[in-house]
C-alpha cells in the first residue's frame, strides 16, 4: 500500500486572546496550514519540483521545517546540542535533497520537533533572553522566534501553495 500524507483538521487561528495565546495560536495555524498542503499525496507527489525552475518541493519544506523548529526552539533557546537529521557540513541544503526521501520518517521526524518545540516553551516568559548559536552571536528573545517562526511558516505556505496546486490544482484559500 502506498503511503499518504494524512488529512489534518485545521484549527482555526485565534481571534482575540492575550500575546501568548496569539503567537501560539498563529504558529499552530501555520503549522497545520503546512501539513494541510500534504494531505493525501503519495510520497512521490510529495517530492515533485513543480515550479520550475524552482527544486523546492512539499517535502522539502516539511524537511525544511523540522530542522528550524529545532534550530530556534531546542539548539538557540534552550541550548541543546541537536543532531538535525538532515543537515551535514558537506550538505547545509540536504533537508530539501528529497529524492530518495522517506516522506512517513520524515513526517514523524517533523511532528516529533513541533512536540519537542511546544515542550522547549512551556512555563517560560515571552522576555527570556538567549544568545544565537554561531558566529554572529545576537541576542533575541523568546517573543522573537514566535514572531519569526510565523513568518517562516507563511512564507513557507506561500511556496507550498503553488507546488500543490501545481501538483492537482488544490488550492488555498
Amino acid at each position: 500500500m502506498t503511503w499518504t500524507a494524512p488529512q489534518i483538521d485545521r484549527t482555526p487561528e485565534p481571534y482575540v486572546g492575550d500575546e501568548r495565546t496569539m503567537l501560539e495560536g498563529w504558529l499552530d495555524y501555520h503549522r497545520q496550514t503546512l501539513l494541510l498542503k500534504c494531505a493525501g499525496l503519495t510520497t512521490e507527489q510529495l517530492r515533485t519540483a513543480s515550479v520550475e525552475p524552482s527544486g523546492l518541493t512539499l517535502l522539502g519544506l516539511v524537511r525544511h521545517l523540522a530542522e528550524v523548529e529545532a534550530w530556534w526552539f531546542r539548539e538557540n533557546f534552550l541550548g541543546e546540542q541537536v543532531d538535525y537529521p538532515y543537515y551535514t557540513t558537506e550538505n547545509p541544503d540536504a533537508d530539501l535533497d528529497v529524492s530518495t526521501a522517506d516522506a512517513e520518517a520524515d513526517f514523524a521526524t517533523y511532528h516529533r520537533e513541533v512536540a519537542l518545540a511546544r515542550a522547549a516553551v512551556v512555563g517560560r516568559s515571552l522576555d527570556e533572553t538567549f544568545t544565537e548559536v554561531g558566529p554572529k552571536r545576537r541576542t533575541f528573545n523568546l517573543r522573537w522566534v514566535y514572531v519569526h517562526m510565523i513568518e517562516e511558516y507563511a512564507r513557507h505556505n506561500g511556496h507550498a501553495d503553488l507546488i500543490r496546486e501545481r501538483i492537482d490544482g488544490v488550492v488555498g484559500e
